[in-house]
């Protein structure tokens, strides 16, 4: 992405963009090893290394996250009262415009992914691109086959027809469920057709992307370039 240099120092938490516009003009900034006085020029975000002062800034202002969320955290960009998943990132994440991929209920844990990328973002939570997310479901109650066969049919849940999803039982109370959609409380809302109430509900996987074990609640890391690659094929938008 192409972009002035004192809007692309200000975008990376770098300062404001008066102050920016100050310490360009003052020789303190680089571009590729060189001092650039005019904040007007442009870059390219992803491609040009940035340094103020002598030191090297992390310039790229697209970037996709994999976050582990924990309960009791609102999937949101902001909010007056409560924390969001935003809270659990550095600033620079919601100053270069990082937003969730749709949403986890906040008492449900898992992958939630973030990214900077308005197009990736519409894609992947597209009902017509059949996105798959996976879940593991703890409930109150007795799972049987006939569960299975309900979630297999689709279901009529009032405003809305779920399509077709897989449920796959673990254990007496514990299942694995496949959706292709991400409809407000959907899965507690399937569960709830059947007579059962979700008593913990964790996302593991989203499209291609598995949840990182080695991440703990809370804990977030960028997506690998192979996982990106993979995300953008889900999405239409490269070619496998």
């Amino acid at each position: 992405m192409k972009m002035r240099l004192d809007r692309w120092l200000a975008t990376v938490s770098a300062g404001s963009r008066s102050e920016v516009k100050q310490w360009i003009r003052g020789g303190q900034a680089a571009v590729n090893g060189r001092v650039i006085l005019d904040p007007a020029l442009s870059f390219e975000t992803e491609k040009d290394s940035l340094a103020l002062n002598g030191k090297a800034l992390d310039g790229r202002v697209t970037r996709h996250v994999m976050l582990h969320k924990p309960a009791g955290i609102l999937t949101a960009a902001r909010d007056a009262k409560q924390p969001t998943v935003m809270d659990l990132l550095p600033p620079v994440y919601r100053s270069i415009g990082c937003m969730p991929v749709g949403r986890l209920d906040k008492d449900t844990t898992g992958l939630l992914l973030l990214t900077c990328d308005g197009e990736l973002n519409h894609r992947l939570l597209s009902p017509g691109r059949h996105v798959e997310k996976r879940y593991r479901a703890l409930t109150d109650g007795t799972l049987t086959q006939e569960d299975a066969e309900a979630f297999a049919a689709g279901m009529d849940l009032g405003d809305f027809t779920a399509q077709p999803a897989k449920l796959t039982i673990l254990g007496p109370s514990l299942a694995e469920v496949i959706i292709a959609e991400g409809k407000f409380h959907q899965v507690k809302r399937m569960f709830e057709a059947v007579g059962k109430e979700v008593l913990e509900l964790h996302r593991s996987a989203f499209g291609p992307l598995e949840l990182d074990p080695s991440l703990a609640e809370g804990q977030w890391r960028e997506l690998t370039a192979e996982e990106e690659k993979a995300l953008r094929e889900a999405a239409g938008m490269e070619k496998a």
